[in-house]
């Protein structure tokens, strides 16, 4: 394998390519279908799919078979195949659906107006997570065109794992035998501690959700009037919170939330936090003198992947400030986000919480919580040594530092689902998702120089898997 042919390959296919296409790609809304319920109909889906697929069948190795396989009622996947030269199957993962647009980006900049700055390609799902088709198939291609060898390969893009994927499951089913018998998954859709070496993540955490309803009178009368009388849906809402998280210092106290960390976590928690340091908080786009509840970093790094937390990410029933009148409001909605640890269980979480908030409404109050589907978290098995080796190998050859280790605070549910159909399978979990590049929020980017190098990395590892 020539590593300086497949480096100088993967950047000008980066330049004269994937950028331009990304570039098209972030214009088109393709909200994943929690957020677009017709999406069938508006058909942004559709056309995100379509540049994808073609983009590949023109770019990616003349052997590869490109499929889009649609299953009635449900985002299609575009499923790739490649034999190789070593034994197994490797699939590598990814999906094109997308985040709402959010507010607060920058004067200039916009969800669907790609903007490249200093290396910086802004627009919603380039770095979440359009970049890993285009990554994916370029390391083959360039495994195939430098010397390099990789086994059987699977590509597999969804369209519904912003959603929580709730297509995958039905995909996997229907495509098992196509698939095969993974012995290693390689995920692109997480995050970098730093842009200086390859990362790993060790684990994900899972996520219960659901929106919680407090109702206190049919219609909403003078609050002059009902003042002292008709109690707040919002205080009772307010009470309600009080009983799943501690509110002077965010913890959530709802035991089914919580998970034992593993020994070793924890160990690699305090490596990471040795790598980054104060950037681990640092990188946040924090508000005044705002400070996190800690100066351990490697106690942070262990609170946003292995304990619970509560983010309220949405509410009905209160108006604009600019239409609020005088009126004792009839009810309050909020959508509540719980993050699990990788090992809770999702679903004994979910019920618990529902348990907790819906027991004796406080003065009567009609109280609802209506729970999504929860997800469950995941926690990668014992590294191989050839996996490990490999990695390091590969962090060294593109950016001339040592691999580093770390659980993600976010949720990939596939992970989950893969973790129990391949048990034996392992796992390379990265991805571009690094500091300020905030994927589902304002400003989100693809550090391109990056992802070049990325791209190269995974080709290196792959190489390995098929050299072992």
């Amino acid at each position: 394998m020539d590593s300086s042919a497949i480096a100088q390959f993967s950047q000008k296919i980066w330049n004269d390519s994937i950028v331009p296409a990304l570039t098209d790609y972030i214009r088109i809304p393709a909200k994943s279908p929690m957020f677009d319920p017709d999406w069938e109909e508006n058909g942004h889906i559709e056309r995100a799919v379509d540049l994808v697929e073609q983009w590949c069948r023109e770019n990616g190795p003349a052997e590869m078979k490109i499929e889009v396989v649609r299953l009635p009622g449900r985002t299609p996947v575009i499923l790739m195949e490649i034999e190789g030269d070593g034994e197994g199957t490797v699939l590598l993962y990814g999906h094109l659906d997308k985040q709402p647009e959010m507010s607060g980006w920058r004067d200039g900049f916009g969800p669907w107006d790609p903007i490249l700055e200093e290396g910086r390609l802004y627009g919603r799902g380039g770095a979440d997570d359009g970049y890993s088709a285009f990554a994916a198939v370029t390391a083959l291609r360039a495994l195939r065109e430098h010397g390099g060898r990789h086994a059987r390969a699977v590509v597999l893009i969804e369209a519904s794992e912003e959603s929580g994927s709730p297509d995958l499951p039905a995909y996997l089913d229907h495509l098992d035998d196509r698939i095969g018998a993974v012995d290693l998954v390689v995920c692109l859709d997480s995050g970098c501690g730093d842009y200086e070496r390859l990362w790993g993540t060790t684990s994900l955490r899972g996520m219960a959700a659901g929106t919680l309803r407090v109702g206190v009178l049919r219609d909403g009368v003078h609050s002059g009037d009902a003042g002292g009388v008709v109690p707040s849906s919002f205080r009772i809402l307010r009470h309600l919170l009080s009983r799943v998280e501690c509110s002077e210092t965010g913890r959530v106290t709802v035991m089914a939330c919580h998970s034992e960390i593993p020994e070793q976590r924890r160990e690699q928690a305090d490596a990471a936090a040795v790598v980054l340091g104060e950037t681990v908080h640092a990188r946040f786009p924090w508000s005044a003198n705002t400070v996190p509840h800690t100066d351990d970093v490697a106690q942070l790094i262990l609170a946003r992947t292995w304990a619970p937390a509560l983010e309220i990410t949405g509410m009905d029933g209160i108006p604009a400030i600019e239409n609020a009148g005088n009126v004792l409001r009839p009810i309050t909605e909020a959508k509540l986000s719980f993050r699990l640890p990788p090992t809770a269980d999702p679903i004994a979480a979910t019920a618990a919480i529902t348990e907790v908030l819906t027991a004796d409404p406080p003065q009567g109050a009609s109280v609802e919580f209506d729970p999504e589907s929860p997800a469950g978290g995941w926690n990668a098995p014992p590294l191989a040594t050839w996996l490990g080796d490999a990695v390091e190998k590969a962090s060294q050859e593109a950016w001339g530092k040592p691999a580093a280790w770390m659980g993600e605070g976010g949720t990939i549910p596939f992970m989950a689902m893969l973790g129990q159909k391949f048990p034996e399978a392992q796992f390379l979990i990265t991805g571009v998702l690094g500091p300020e590049a905030n994927a589902h929020g304002p400003n989100e980017f693809l550090h391109v120089p990056f992802a070049t190098r990325l791209t190269g990395a995974v080709a290196r590892v792959l190489h390995e898997h098929a050299s072992r």
